[in-house]
């Protein structure tokens, strides 16, 4: 058995106080004995491509340097939510031109990048609320799904981000033992959907789901954009474990026990029963 953590936060525009706030929350779930901390979608930074630009690199670049100093030095495992990644091509330009990647990464207590993720889905919709969401405008898609990552604490970790979440077939492909959903989930969307998606994946796959989140008002002071929260961890029978609920930056914290996983596949043998033949 370990304990797992899901932050919440409320990220704007400017890097350095969303990473000082980061710090502050992974070193509160620390000292609570959590031994996988996972961030929030675009913890770094919410606003503009333009201003992404300025700071976005590769993933094992400057942007993870401290998460990875602070990992190495409390021994634990965290999910960095995602960070912009900058893909560098030919000639040292963007490999996908003025966009860069919404990447996710899995950093160990030797603070070692294990395993980065590309966000595969973008989320291009309009809101019934009246906001209009266009990712692809800053954001590539990853050309490739995500594999399982063996760890230390005796699960499988799969990694997926936010959009991703209403997907199902990505997290058959996974096939992992707890799966990562960091997000920036809108309010209006997240009312309805966000705890049933979450609690959907969990069940099909019987798997715990480890589900940081943004709250609140997010972004830049002049723009309408608000997340829904309720970071939480749910369990292999889709009861929610904890959640940080909607209002206030804060952490979720439950225990993840692998003797669980066991116990609910082998009372209901369902993923033993998959049609791998016809489906």
């Amino acid at each position: 058995m370990f304990l797992a953590a899901a932050v919440q936060m409320r990220s704007g525009n400017d890097r350095a106080a969303n990473e000082a706030r980061a710090l502050e929350l992974l070193g509160e779930a620390a000292g609570r004995g959590a031994l996988l901390i996972g961030l929030p979608e675009m913890w770094e930074h919410i606003g503009p491509a333009r201003e992404k630009h300025a700071f976005a690199g590769p993933v094992d670049g400057a942007q993870l340097a401290r998460i990875r100093e602070f990992c190495s030095k409390r021994a634990v495992w965290c999910l960095a939510g995602s960070i912009a990644e900058l893909a560098q091509g030919p000639g040292g330009r963007s490999a996908e031109g003025s966009r860069i990647y919404n990447t996710t990464a899995l950093i160990s207590p030797r603070g070692e990048i294990v395993a980065a993720y590309r966000k595969l889905h973008l989320f291009d919709v309009d809101i019934p609320d009246g906001a209009r969401y266009r990712e692809s405008e800053q954001v590539a898609p990853g050309d490739a799904p995500p594999a399982a990552i063996e760890t230390s604490l005796g699960v499988k970790i799969g990694l997926s981000v936010c959009y991703d979440l209403r997907f199902p077939e990505l997290y058959r492909q996974i096939g992992a033992d707890l799966l990562c959903v960091p997000a920036a989930f809108t309010a209006y969307t997240g009312k309805a959907h966000w705890e049933v998606l979450l609690r959907a994946r969990a069940i099909e796959n019987q798997a715990y789901v480890l589900a940081p989140a943004q709250v609140g008002r997010i972004g830049p002071a002049n723009e309408n954009r608000f997340a829904w929260g309720h970071a939480c961890i749910v369990d292999p029978w889709g009861d929610v474990l904890a959640d940080a609920g909607g209002e206030q930056e804060g952490i979720a914290v439950a225990p993840i026990h692998p003797a669980r996983l066991s116990q609910v596949r082998r009372d209901l043998p369902a993923l033993q029963h998959r049609r791998r033949d016809v489906l």
